[in-house]
C-alpha cells in the first residue's frame, strides 16, 4: 500500500509514517497542511490518503474539504479522516463517497487495528470509529425504526456500519456466522433496507437511514423549539 499522509502534528505525523512502514506499507509523502494533499495525489497517486480532519490555517474543516477534493478528482483513492473529536456530520457525509474511514487519533494506538482499517479502505471499504458509530445509531427520540431493535441488533449494526463483513461481525461479537447472517437480516427487515451481499453497499444504506433518521429528529426538534418560543410571545 502507498500512503500520502496530511498532519499538522509532527510527532502524529512522523508517528503515523513509522507504523505504516512497519506495517510493510511505502509512505510516498508527509505534508503538514492540507493545501497540498490534491497535488501531491495527482503527482504520486498513491493507493490511500490519511489526512488530519482539522488542519492549519482555521483548524475547522480544511481537512474534510481536502478528503472530499480528493474523492471527487480520484475516486479510486482510499481516504482515511483522523479526527481529535466525533464529528458525525462529516462522517456521514464522507462515507457515501467509498472507499472512506473516519477514525478517532486515539484509534491509532491500536496498531493492528489502525493497519486493518487503513487497508480496508484503501481497498475500497469503509471504516468508521465505532464511537462515531455509536452516536449514529443511538436513537435521538421515540417512535423511530431504531428504536424496534434489540440490543443485539443495535451491536450488529454498529458492526455493520464500521464496515465489518459478517464473518469480522462473527469474530468481534463471537458468534456463528449463520447467527450473525440472522440479525443482519433482521436488522435490514426492521430498518426496511434491501440485503445485499455487496458490504460497502450495506454499509451506505444504513448511513443513508441513520441520516435520514438523524435529519427528521432535528426537524422535529427544531420545530418543537419554535412552537415553544412562539408559544409565550403568543400569549
Amino acid at each position: 500500500m502507498q500512503v500520502v499522509i496530511a498532519e499538522d502534528q509532527v510527532l502524529l505525523r512522523e508517528g503515523l509514517a513509522r507504523l505504516l512502514v512497519d506495517g510493510g506499507h511505502e509512505v510516498l509523502a508527509a505534508m503538514g497542511d492540507a493545501e497540498h494533499l490534491l497535488p501531491a495525489v495527482a503527482g504520486h497517486r498513491p493507493d490511500l490518503v490519511v489526512v488530519d480532519i482539522r488542519m492549519p490555517p482555521t483548524f475547522t474543516d480544511e481537512g474534510a474539504r481536502a478528503a472530499r477534493a480528493v474523492k471527487e478528482a480520484h475516486p479510486e483513492v482510499g481516504v482515511l479522516v483522523l479526527s481529535q473529536h466525533i464529528e458525525t456530520a462529516h462522517a456521514v457525509e464522507l462515507v457515501t463517497l467509498g472507499g472512506f474511514g473516519y477514525l478517532l487519533k486515539d484509534r491509532v494506538l491500536d496498531v493492528a487495528e489502525f493497519l486493518a482499517s487503513a487497508e480496508r479502505v484503501a481497498a475500497g471499504g469503509s471504516a468508521l470509529d465505532p464511537q462515531v458509530v455509536a452516536r449514529l445509531v443511538r436513537p435521538a427520540g421515540g417512535d423511530g425504526q431504531l428504536d424496534e431493535l434489540s440490543e443485539r441488533e443495535r451491536e450488529v449494526l454498529t458492526l455493520m456500519a464500521e464496515g465489518l463483513t459478517n464473518s469480522g461481525i462473527a469474530k468481534r461479537l463471537f458468534l456463528s456466522e449463520r447467527t450473525v447472517e440472522a440479525h443482519v437480516r433482521h436488522v435490514l427487515m426492521k430498518l426496511d433496507l434491501p440485503e445485499t451481499e455487496d458490504g460497502h453497499r450495506r454499509v451506505l444504506a444504513v448511513l443513508a437511514h441513520l441520516r435520514g433518521t438523524q435529519a427528521q429528529y432535528q426537524r422535529v426538534a427544531r420545530a418543537s423549539g419554535s412552537a415553544d418560543a412562539a408559544g409565550p410571545a403568543a400569549t
